[in-house]
C-alpha cells in the first residue's frame, strides 16, 4: 500500500463509507504528518512557522527549499487548506468540501510516498512520468 498505509487506509474506509471519514482536524494533521515525514527523510529541520496562516504550507515551503521538484505538491497543500476553510465557513458545502479534502490528503500521501520511494517523481509533473519512462524503454 506504499509509504503511508495507515493514512491511506483510514481515508479509503471513510470514502467507501465503511467507517466515518476522519474529521477536518485529523485530515489536516495527516497531511502535516506526510510533510514532516518528507522533511525528516531529507534530513531537513521541521519548521514551526506558518505560511499564509497554515503550518502545512510552512512545511511545504521548507520541503521545496532543497528539492525544487517538491513544488509539484504546492497546489495540493493549498487545496487541502482551502477545502478545510470551505468546510468550516460554509455549512451548506461542508460535507462536499470534507470529502474532497480527504481525497486531496490521500493524493498528497500517495505523491510524497512515491517521492520517498523514487526521488525523481515530480520533476516533470505529478503524473509519475519517471515511473512510466522505464516501462517504455
Amino acid at each position: 500500500m506504499g509509504v503511508f498505509p495507515e493514512i491511506i487506509a483510514l481515508i479509503d474506509a471513510g470514502l467507501e463509507d465503511r467507517e466515518e471519514l476522519p474529521g477536518l482536524d485529523r485530515l489536516s494533521s495527516m497531511a502535516e504528518e506526510v510533510l514532516v515525514a518528507w522533511l525528516l527523510a531529507q534530513g531537513q529541520p521541521v519548521p514551526r512557522e506558518e505560511v499564509e496562516g497554515s503550518w502545512l504550507l510552512g512545511l511545504h515551503r521548507q520541503g521545496a527549499r532543497a528539492n525544487p521538484s517538491f513544488n509539484a505538491c504546492r497546489e495540493t497543500c493549498r487545496e487541502i487548506v482551502f477545502r478545510r476553510n470551505v468546510a468550516l465557513l460554509y455549512p451548506e458545502e461542508a460535507a462536499h468540501a470534507h470529502r474532497l479534502m480527504a481525497m486531496v490528503v490521500k493524493h498528497l500521501a500517495l505523491f510524497v510516498g512515491g517521492k520517498l520511494e523514487q526521488t525523481g517523481l515530480g520533476e516533470f509533473c505529478c503524473s509519475a512520468r519517471p515511473l512510466h519512462a522505464a516501462e517504455v524503454e
